[in-house]
């Protein structure tokens, strides 16, 4: 989803929590630094979650056309192409983003998909010297010898889907390869974690499962992000594949905040041969962010009731908004807590179940101290490489992981 970083309670509405990690601050070795640029440049790296369309059509200009020109250096947001190339991100899973609030207009969660889709093909036309779509593995790697930056597609919330089971076919055809199952509330399909009422389904639907199915079928990789925890646990056992968490962290950090994944889940994931990619919005990360983003989420919604205001964009709330952030300031988490997040999941199962899923253009100004954006890429090397972590290791993490998954579920749907 796409944050404003004009409104912070946006995040804090929709995803966050926190945890406490790390706070070194000597400064790195020249030597190191340089390696890690040199690593990020050497091989690929591919994050599973970037919110960039849903960021552009909230700035479109009278023509319908997207008001900024990601192909250039953009003044706001977390990915342009030239901080891109800076970072060394060769392949960025473009998040098809569709709101839970569509999901009680017929038809409308599929048109706005379809919609996303066409903007990032044409972003891709635009600019063919800079970017190019990747259906598959191998076209992924074939844009990065190119020095282009690939589109793969995600979409986030299966609600796209409708009703129609050949919907799941229609958008492999459009070149999604991933599709997170739900997003913010329960769904057509499934549960989600952010339900902290009545759940619907009490896992999966039984529409859900045949989903799952179709998407192993036709080669659409099955996203267990913003799943509720029964959720995940069947469409691990109903997939006939590995599934990847595209943008999730670890609840270890973050107790009670289901949105993150447990450590029995996160063993179930890797049992099955998935990966869990790590979301750097520091809602996600710390503990301090958590209980900051509650205290915010209190005084705002006092703030509402006490006007009798329920728009949050209305003028009212977002100067109470800006004020209180200014006399609050947020705790962000810092590149190191990241870290911790990766070492988490390779101390429960091994360096093969890991992976980048940042989230940026998705949380907007919570990321963390080190991890502003797509050209800071290197600095998370460079921690990683002071603990011990080798070439072969971050080359893993960095997409050979996620890599591994997309092949096996290629390779599945072709046989």
């Amino acid at each position: 989803m796409r944050l404003t970083t004009a409104s912070l309670c946006l995040a804090l509405l929709g995803t966050l929590s926190c945890s406490h990690g790390s706070n070194r601050q000597e400064p790195p070795s020249t030597d190191l630094t340089e390696r890690s640029r040199a690593l990020a440049r050497r091989v690929i790296i591919a994050d599973g979650h970037i919110d960039v369309p849903y960021r552009l059509k909230e700035k479109l200009g009278p023509d319908g056309e997207p008001t900024e020109d990601v192909s250039q250096r953009t003044p706001g947001g977390d990915f342009d192409y030239p901080r891109a190339v800076e970072g060394g991100l060769d392949v960025a899973f473009m998040s098809i983003y569709v709101p839970a609030e569509l999901q009680q207009q017929p038809g409308a969660s599929k048109a706005l998909a379809d919609s996303l889709i066409d903007m990032v093909e044409k972003l891709a036309a635009r600019s063919p010297e800079k970017f190019a779509m990747a259906r598959s593995v191998e076209e992924a790697r074939r844009n990065s010898q190119e020095g282009k930056v690939s589109f793969a597609l995600g979409i986030e919330n299966g609600s796209a889907i409708e009703d129609t089971l050949d919907n799941v076919a229609h958008f492999q055809r459009r070149g999604v390869r991933y599709i997170t199952l739900t997003h913010s509330k329960d769904n057509q399909l499934c549960d989600a974690s952010f339900n902290t009422g009545k759940r619907t389904w009490n896992g999966l639907s039984p529409f859900g499962r045949q989903v799952v199915a179709e998407m192993n079928r036709v080669g659409i990789m099955v996203d267990v992000s913003h799943l509720s925890d029964d959720a995940i646990r069947q469409a691990v056992e109903a997939s006939q594949l590995p599934v990847i968490a595209s943008h999730s962290s670890c609840r270890h950090f973050t107790p009670g905040f289901e949105r993150n994944i447990s450590d029995e889940l996160i063993r179930v994931v890797a049992a099955k041969g998935g990966v869990v990619m790590i979301n750097f919005g520091s809602g996600f990360l710390t503990q301090a962010a958590n209980a900051y983003e509650l205290e915010v989420r209190g005084a705002l919604q006092a703030f509402a009731d006490q006007r009798g205001l329920k728009d949050r964009d209305h003028p009212e709330v977002q100067a109470f908004m800006a004020s209180y952030l200014r006399e609050h300031p947020a705790p962000f988490a810092r590149v190191e807590d990241v870290a911790d997040h990766i070492d988490h999941v390779v101390k429960l199962v091994g360096i093969d179940h890991v992976g980048l899923g940042s989230d940026f253009d998705g949380v907007g100004p919570t990321l963390p101290i080190g991890l502003k954006d797509v050209s800071q890429y290197p600095n998370l090397f460079r921690v990683l490489l002071e603990r011990g972590y080798s070439e072969a290791d971050l080359e893993k993490l960095a997409s050979g992981n996620v890599f591994r998954v997309w092949r096996q579920v290629e390779a599945h749907a072709a046989r």
